[in-house]
């Protein structure tokens, strides 16, 4: 079969065919051995013609171990043949206490390739396919794998799939068949979906970033005036004689302000009063007693304006708001640990921006304005019962209620984002990346508790956009670059990587490539990798269905991979068109 080696290139041998020997279209991506007196090169045949067989060097075995790179090349003397079944466990993979079973290599007559569950877990992972070339069915047939798996028992494991279509539920709904201790849990944003939870997020678990992300705020000056108003509404919603005397003194200040502006009375009786009606107290709203030598008033009465176009009572209203200032309050902190609503919030931004004038500054009009209509089109609006949750739970308990299913371990936690719109869902996606790297972040053991997201469609979600400029970060970029420390780690699926962030794409050690044939997406994948050669981007053109080339930190080759079909399969195969379209002898 093999002949002599005509000459060496670079990383190629190129073999003469021996005469008589018959070409076999099977030899393509066939791994051969060369072997010299002291050494044995590993290649993979990359092209054949009528006289030369093409080979690239992958690597070198030692001592019974396969070595990725070549430093000595063979001789031309070397003689070379087909690796035999011992050596293709040593590329492919051998099944060990720690190991899974990815797929099936069909170069060698489908065999097992076992994968260490480490290098491919504890890395980051992009999966990347067009649409129909099994990407969905590979990610349920790995975390299948996974729970099969008699090796390692994942008890622990934290999956987190954020489905854009509802496809996995029916891949992951019989886990605990697998084993009793095995859960899957869904929250969902389509309410149509019976028998899961509908997708819940206390407003009060947002900090000023996340707060920014969610009303989609564009420029430095919104920043304060989200950050006034998350500590006006912790204020507000706190119920003690502190924040009842902290917010007295909060609304007599703010009125003092607008008193000594240069506006008519009629607009500062306005302005007031919008004060009192986004925050009152038994002191301050309009049907409070305001005490005189001798005589009441009610609180609203002391705005009248006489004929000569002042307050009635402005010297009674002065003496009265001013005995309620009181800036050493200011130094309390309110304890956060109590629930408040959109309305709640909505409420803080409105005395927020009467307060503190923002309104009447041209500067910070537009910012302030903007904030206000996308947080009242939010609290008005279809996803606000996303925010309804009444009784007050702390960010660790949020967190633990997530993968809690009736008293026991959920292992895979499924949101399904298919009933809302892209901005929401990168919201989501972007919200429970930081909570859950918060989280992984503070424990004092470190990678104690790993984290691993699955984000579908994440062309949708990890994107380049303006939040570094923002709030000085994008939390995939920071994920991407130090949450494997910390056992938060990345999956990437996507049909479009040229769409997702650089930064997210270089940081994945892992790649598991199905059929691609968009030419800016290959070519971008083949700039932002460098250990992506164009034998690789070659061969994924021609795979089939659920088919895939594998390569990075937990493959010592690339390889072609076959998956099996998962068992249940998800919900992504394409619409019956022929059984819709016909109708049975009943017309229907």
């Amino acid at each position: 079969m093999f002949g002599k080696i005509v000459y060496i290139s670079d990383n190629l041998a190129h073999v003469k065919i021996a005469d008589g020997t018959p070409i076999a279209t099977n030899l393509m991506n066939l791994h051969v051995m060369f072997e010299d007196k002291n050494k044995k090169i590993l290649g993979e045949i990359e092209d054949i013609s009528s006289e030369i067989i093409k080979i690239r060097f992958l690597g070198e075995i030692v001592n019974d171990k396969f070595v990725g790179g070549v430093i000595r090349k063979p001789t031309l003397s070397a003689t070379i043949r087909v690796i035999n079944p011992e050596e293709i466990s040593l590329i492919i993979g051998k099944e060990t206490p720690k190991s899974f079973l990815l797929g099936y290599s069909p170069l060698y007559d489908d065999y097992p390739i076992h994968i260490d569950v480490n290098e491919l877990f504890s890395n980051h992972l992009s999966i990347f396919g067009n649409s129909g070339s099994g990407k969905s069915y590979g990610v349920a047939r790995i975390l299948q794998n996974i729970f099969l798996n008699k090796n390692v028992v994942p008890f622990k494991s934290n999956f987190f799939v954020f489905d854009a279509y509802g496809e996995y539920h029916n891949a992951f709904v019989n886990l605990n068949k697998i084993n009793s201790n095995f859960n899957f849990k869904v929250y969902t944003t389509n309410t149509n979906h019976v028998g899961v939870n509908l997708l819940k997020i206390p407003i009060w678990l947002l900090g000023v970033d996340e707060i920014a992300l969610l009303l989609s705020a564009e420029s430095h000056g919104q920043l304060p005036i989200i950050e006034r108003m998350l500590k006006l509404v912790r204020v507000f919603a706190e119920k003690s004689e502190k924040t009842e005397s902290y917010k007295n003194h909060l609304i007599a200040k703010a009125i003092m302000a607008i008193l000594y502006t240069n506006q008519t009375p009629a607009s500062k009786r306005n302005d007031v009063f919008s004060i009192i009606a986004s925050c009152s107290t038994e002191k301050f709203n309009l049907e409070a007693p305001v005490n005189g030598v001798g005589y009441v008033r009610k609180f609203r009465e002391c705005f009248t304006i006489d004929s000569a176009g002042n307050f009635t009572e402005n010297v009674l209203l002065t003496s009265y708001i001013t005995q309620f200032i009181n800036d050493e309050i200011e130094k309390y902190i309110p304890s956060g640990t109590n629930p408040y609503s959109l309305e709640d919030l909505e409420r803080a931004l409105e005395f927020t921006l009467i307060s503190e004038g923002l309104l009447r500054n041209e500067k910070s009009f537009s910012d302030a304005i903007t904030l206000k209509v996308r947080l009242h089109s939010i609290t008005i609006g279809e996803y606000a019962k996303f925010f309804e949750v009444d009784k007050y739970i702390s960010k660790e308990n949020f967190i633990a209620g997530l993968v809690s299913t009736n008293g026991k371990k959920a292992q895979i936690v499924n949101f399904n984002l298919e009933d809302v719109e892209d901005w929401f869902g990168k919201f989501v996606t972007k919200l429970f990346a930081k909570l859950f790297f918060d989280f992984t972040k503070s424990l004092k053991n470190r990678a104690s508790v790993p984290m691993h997201l699955f984000l579908e469609e994440a062309h949708r979600y990890v994107q380049n956009d303006n939040d570094i400029y923002l709030i000085g970060y994008n939390i995939f970029d920071r994920v991407a670059k130090e949450g494997r420390k910390y056992g938060m780690i990345l999956n990437l699926i996507s049909q479009r990587p040229v769409e997702i962030s650089e930064t997210v794409i270089s940081q994945c050690s892992n790649f598991l490539i199905f059929k691609m044939n968009h030419p800016r997406d290959l070519e971008y994948i083949r700039q932002m990798l460098p250990n992506i050669s164009a034998e690789i981007v070659e061969k994924q053109k021609s795979l089939q269905p659920g088919t895939c080339v594998a390569f990075g930190r937990a493959f010592k080759v690339p390889m072609i991979v076959k998956m099996q079909l998962p068992n249940p399969e998800p919900h992504s195969s394409n619409a019956d068109v022929v059984d819709k379209w016909t109708v049975d002898h009943n017309g229907k």
